[in-house]
């Protein structure tokens, strides 16, 4: 429009002018970069069009080469634009020589290319082409180069970057589409002083028993769920790092949870499904593991953490207010050596505290060797330097009252943390870990001691990737391996910080996963309802045992992150508890009738439990004495054993003093007075004679004496008529006066008729009987006693 508006013979205005030769530099400006194919002149379009296509580093091979080694890197390079890229070339920079880990990691994080700071290109053959990389399609590479032909100068940590160039349709000249950048250790030759390198190798594991036993006699254990079986199985997560771990030269860091929860496998065990369970089948690939541990760790140092490895930062932070918390921690330490001696049959160390990422500060560490440990294993980014060493000081740090704080290495120890389960993401790890140690090596000439504690629950591919870094690094020739008690007993530097940082320094990240203060009181309460509970059994170690365990996997540190199945693990052990306690209980009685002035009162004591109990008080209170005595007074106390499965009742003596109804409430006592299970009340009616009856019956008892006596003086008064008729002095005849006995009775019965037989009809004239005759009515809905 510009150019439309100009008038020929006129010349244009200077704003018109400005404008034409703005338009025509700019326009010529992608033709005369295109000529001269100088993509460093435009660092913004380098830039912007470095992630265009996506490098992936698969594998880089030898990991630490040496002179006459050949590097062969492979991976992947996908185009992730619109476009198709075209004349597409894969080649091989060799950067600088970084002398600092601080320099590493700057570079690690770079992403876009950079003219002059990534480096010059190998060139010739060591590169690969592909005539087109079309949009979404990834095209493997493979490049192998003599290390010579790398100029590596001077040992140390370099560069090394795998670029891609190309053109596109919108920009049609050579330009870096992509870059992957990883480091390239080079010790050819073994270095004048090498670093000590201790490894820590976890088998550490979530919590997976729970607190329920079968009623057998081998108390077969119950498992949350199968996910253990998992970990053990062929490429499982235990399965990886045992395999792996077995060869290397490592400390290994065990939880014995671990090892009694993968032994109670090898036997018969059962599995939470639904409101059941279900029998367990993986003892094999449990037997399998447990052989083959055992193998591994035969000439090993071992360290045992306490059991179930308790969260001590959660216990220092929130549970040492309540009572009985640190107890726990004693008990976890106690049983730690016991377990491991047991299952894998060496002997383990447990001087050793481990809190969570190695984050310290003084409670941490009061209540870390509270339970006799006097080593506590922290790291570097918690206890941190401030005396400004140009060089990273050994492990070891006396921290005072006799305790030893051994500061693992942080960047070496969190070099595999991350999703790991891509190849690329893995290669970089290991590459990066191999430099940051090189590098750490030659900060000075002193021999150092540098522990590497990583990740406590590390999965399968992070395994892998420790494992891939860990051999080479004792392969390599700037290192050595040693053990954790060596490194924990080298001389400490002077010049190192030994101040533990403040609680104010502890992560916030790492303090809002801990366990809260409402998880330790219910604890607290678990093992107070325990208490009481193992008073009263013949064989509490059926019980203690595996409910002290359970209280363990309450505090383990594997809880962080996962509030909610805390929560249901520590009810579920509660519940189970109370369910178990239960099973011995008063049974309920209905209404007691209570007939004359003194009965018997049973009471039933119920135990469902396979084992016996004792040390039990069932007391019975009336709550009217004055109506109903019991015993000699208010109460009366007789102690109960009751074996398994069995009942049994108990008499108590009571005394009737006044008619009417009375409460009376049943309640079983642990021997030292405290109230066992829930009271049972019942009423008692009362019912004895009064002293109107008394009268009445006193009355007939008279009427029945005076009945008999007139009818035995009747009879003697007949019976002197009739001799009076037949006296035989009146013939003047002697006769014997002496009767017969047979005839005297026949004789009485003319006189006062036949005898009555059982079922002969009663007379008017027979005497009352003595008692009552005996009802046959049937009783009332209340209880009978025992009179």
């Amino acid at each position: 429009m510009a150019e439309a508006a100009d008038f020929q013979g006129m010349s244009p205005s200077p704003a018109r002018r400005w404008l034409r030769r703005t338009g025509a530099l700019l326009a010529g400006a992608p033709l005369l970069a295109g000529l001269l194919q100088l993509p460093a002149a435009t660092p913004a379009a380098a830039a912007s069009g470095s992630s265009t296509v996506a490098v992936a580093l698969d594998t880089l091979t030898p990991s630490a080469p040496t002179d006459g080694d050949t590097l062969t890197v492979s991976g992947t390079v996908t185009n992730n634009g619109k476009q198709a890229v075209t004349d597409a070339q894969v080649d091989l920079r060799v950067g600088p020589e970084l002398s600092t880990r601080s320099a590493i990691d700057t570079v690690a994080k770079r992403t876009d290319f950079q003219p002059g700071l990534d480096g010059t290109v190998v060139g010739g053959k060591y590169a690969k082409k592909f005539t087109k990389l079309a949009p979404g399609v990834a095209q493997a590479f493979s490049i192998s180069v003599p290390v010579d032909e790398l100029d590596l100068g001077a040992d140390g940590v370099y560069q090394l970057g795998v670029s891609l160039t190309g053109e596109t349709s919108a920009q049609q000249w050579q330009q870096v589409l992509g870059i992957q950048r990883t480091f390239l250790p080079w010790q050819p030759e073994g270095a004048d002083t090498t670093t000590k390198t201790t490894v820590l190798w976890p088998l550490v594991s979530t919590v997976h028993m729970t607190a329920e036993t079968g009623s057998n006699e081998q108390q077969t254990p119950v498992f949350l769920n199968d996910d253990l079986a998992k970990e053990l199985s062929p490429g499982g997560r235990l399965e990886q790092m045992l395999s792996l771990g077995k060869e290397l030269d490592v400390t290994w860091v065990i939880d014995p949870d671990l090892l009694a929860s993968v032994d109670a496998m090898t036997r018969t065990y059962r599995v939470e499904s639904g409101s059941g369970s279900v029998a367990g089948t993986h003892q094999q690939a449990a037997r399998d593991w447990l052989a083959e541990l055992q193998e591994a760790v035969a000439d090993k140092e071992v360290v045992a953490l306490p059991f179930s490895d308790p969260d001590l930062a959660s216990l220092a932070h929130n549970g040492t207010t309540v009572t009985g918390s640190l107890s726990h921690l004693k008990e976890a330490t106690d049983a730690a050596a016991t377990t491991v001696q047991t299952v894998l049959h060496v002997t383990p160390s447990t001087d050793y505290a481990w809190p969570v990422e190695g984050a310290v500060d003084p409670s941490i560490v009061k209540v870390a060797t509270s339970a006799g440990a006097d080593k506590v294993i922290a790291r570097s980014d918690s206890l941190q330097e401030t005396g400004g060493l140009p060089y990273t000081p050994s492990a070891a740090r006396p921290i005072g009252g006799g305790t030893t704080a051994v500061v693992a290495d942080a960047r070496l120890s969190t070099a595999f943390e991350g999703d790991l389960t891509k190849a690329s993401a893995a290669t970089l790890a290991v590459q990066k870990f191999l430099a940051s140690s090189l590098a750490l090596n030659a900060q000075t000439d002193k021999q150092r001691s540098i522990v590497v504690a990583p990740q406590r629950m590390a999965t399968a591919s992070q395994a892998r990737a420790m494992a891939e870094a860990v051999a080479a690094l004792q392969d390599g020739n700037w290192s050595q391996a040693q053990g954790l008690t060596s490194a924990a007993a080298a001389k400490p530097d002077t010049s190192a910080t030994t101040k533990v940082p403040s609680a104010s320094a502890y992560p916030s990240a790492l303090r809002k996963q801990e366990l809260p203060k409402g998880a330790f009181e219910q604890i607290a309460t678990t093992q107070d309802k325990l208490d009481r509970f193992k008073v009263i059994l013949t064989d509490e170690s059926r019980v203690v045992t595996p409910f002290g365990r359970a209280m363990n996997r309450e505090m383990s540190t594997s809880w962080r992150g996962r509030a909610a199945e805390a929560n249901r693990y520590r009810d579920g052990v509660e519940w189970y508890l109370n369910s178990l306690t239960e099973q011995v209980k008063l049974i309920d009685k209905s209404e007691t009738k209570l007939s004359g002035r003194s009965a018997t009162i049973p009471v039933t004591v119920q135990n469902n439990l396979v084992q016996g109990v004792d040390h039990l008080v069932l007391r019975l209170t009336s709550t009217s004495p004055t109506r109903l005595k019991i015993g000699d007074g208010e109460y009366q106390e007789q102690r109960v054993t009751v074996s398994g499965g069995h009942s049994q009742s108990v008499k108590f003596t009571t005394s009737a003093q006044a008619n009417g109804q009375a409460t009376v409430t049943a309640q079983l006592f642990t021997e030292d007075g405290q109230a066992y299970g829930d009271p049972v009340q019942f009423d008692v009616k009362v019912t004895e004679f009064t002293a109107t009856v008394m009268l009445v019956i006193g009355g007939g008892f008279l009427l029945l004496v005076l009945a008999g006596f007139r009818m035995y003086t009747q009879r003697k008064r007949a019976a002197a008529r009739e001799a009076a008729e037949e006296d035989p002095h009146e013939s003047g005849e002697t006769v014997d006066t002496t009767e017969n006995p047979a005839d005297s009775e026949d004789r009485l019965q003319k006189e006062s008729g036949p005898l009555r037989g059982a079922d002969d009809p009663e007379q008017p004239s027979d005497p009352a009987p003595d008692t009552a005759a005996e009802s046959a009515d049937p009783s009332g809905t209340g209880e009978r006693v025992d009179r």
